[in-house]
């Protein structure tokens, strides 16, 4: 026998009575149950058994219409409906159940992400909601739909293109660390030129070791004279491993590329303190690429993060986000989005640079959320439910 539901306009739900709940909640995992065997369906929920043939038509309280699968989408209950249950009738297909992120269909103490920005909570294949296990949350937009970054949290975004097409990202804080040890020279002698700082006679360890510059005779050399980036530079002078002054490194920078150079500069200082090695990401359209554990430039590994450095108030698109996810997974690497918050009284963002006078930059502190750096990390990486 075939059911009807009732569309409750105050409660945005559509009832189904009868042996709805041993039909399609305790078997199937739609909905939630009421008294006796009612249950409560979300309109997504309710147009996929409408969309299957397992729900006969909804009957919509207020006029007594009756809907069926294409009148009811066609009044679209709710925002961003038409995108939601695109994903929801996918993960329905490819063998998960799934609700929305909220009580009373789930117990919200499941989310680990702010479940006010997640759509639905998919369970483990073979699971359901009350079995206490969540496999992703999930946020689901529309390609149009741009992203603060301040709503990004641990959770799996959908994105449905303009042909109904869905690309899955998992999105996950990031807690970057490497193992890379160096002990850096002092005094070595350098010059500014235009936009880079040449280091004319220092240790071939500083190259060899620690992946400073790039060396001016190429690989024919036997003791290098490198070319350092501003970045590279400014980070050297501030530890007097160069005999340049750091504002002077750090004005030129700004010059040459404004704010973003403040921006990059505290970027690359911390991941400098976590161990890990930056170099320039530009043949990948990132500001960097890094090696967590360099121990000889000849025996140099491939390396494992691609980073753009954002401020924190930045915007992402979803079409830059899909291609800045390709082209790291093109090339073997995880896309990681470092966001830079401000960090003093005015509002400026600081260079990031340590002062050897405070005793707390000593440490090597790799928590993500640190308050004396105010950089969050992201990744982005495709996903196949």
């Amino acid at each position: 026998m075939s059911l009807e539901g009732q569309f409750d306009d105050d409660a945005g739900v559509v009832h189904v009575g009868h042996d709805a709940r041993q039909r399609y909640h305790d078997s199937r995992g739609y909905g939630y149950p009421l008294e006796g065997n009612e249950i409560a369906l979300a309109p997504v929920e309710a147009a996929h058994l409408l969309y299957r043939g397992d729900l006969d038509a909804v009957v919509e309280t207020s006029t007594g219409d009756r809907l069926d699968f294409q009148a009811f989408v066609s009044r679209e209950p709710g925002t961003d409906f038409g995108v939601r249950f695109l994903v929801y009738a996918d993960l329905r297909e490819r063998g998960f159940y799934l609700s929305p992120a909220r009580e009373p269909w789930i117990d919200e103490s499941l989310l680990d992400a702010e479940h006010e920005r997640i759509d639905f909570a998919v369970f483990p294949r073979g699971k359901g909601p009350g079995d206490g296990e969540l496999e992703y949350a999930l946020r689901v937009i529309g390609e149009r739909t741009d992203i603060p970054a301040a709503e990004l949290a641990d959770s799996v975004l959908a994105v449905v293109d303009e042909e109904s097409e869905i690309t899955y990202f998992d999105v996950n804080a990031r807690n970057p660390s490497g193992e890379t040890e160096t002990d850096l020279p002092t005094g070595v002698e350098a010059a500014l030129l235009e936009d880079r700082v040449v280091l004319w006679e220092p240790p071939i360890d500083l190259y060899e070791d620690a992946f400073y510059g790039q060396p001016l005779e190429g690989r024919e050399y036997e003791r290098p004279t490198l070319q350092c980036s501003l970045l590279e530079a400014a980070y050297l002078a501030e530890r007097g491993v160069i005999d340049l002054a750091v504002e002077t490194v750090v004005e030129r920078g700004r010059e040459v590329e404004g704010e973003r150079f403040d921006r990059r500069l505290r970027v690359y200082t911390e991941l400098r303190e976590r161990e890990i090695v930056p170099k320039t990401g530009y043949k990948f359209g990132a500001d960097f690429r890094t090696y967590a554990n360099v121990e000889s430039v000849s025996e140099l590994s491939h390396s494992e993060l691609l980073v753009r450095v954002h401020p924190a108030g930045y915007i992402f698109e979803p079409r830059d986000l899909a291609l800045d996810v390709r082209l790291a997974h093109g090339v073997r690497k995880t896309m990681v989005f470092a966001l830079v918050g401000e960090s003093d009284e005015d509002g400026e963002e600081a260079t990031g640079l340590t002062d050897d006078s405070d005793d707390s930059n000593d440490s090597n502190d790799t928590d993500a959320s640190d308050d004396t750096t105010d950089i969050e990390w992201w990744s982005l990486e495709r996903l196949t439910p």
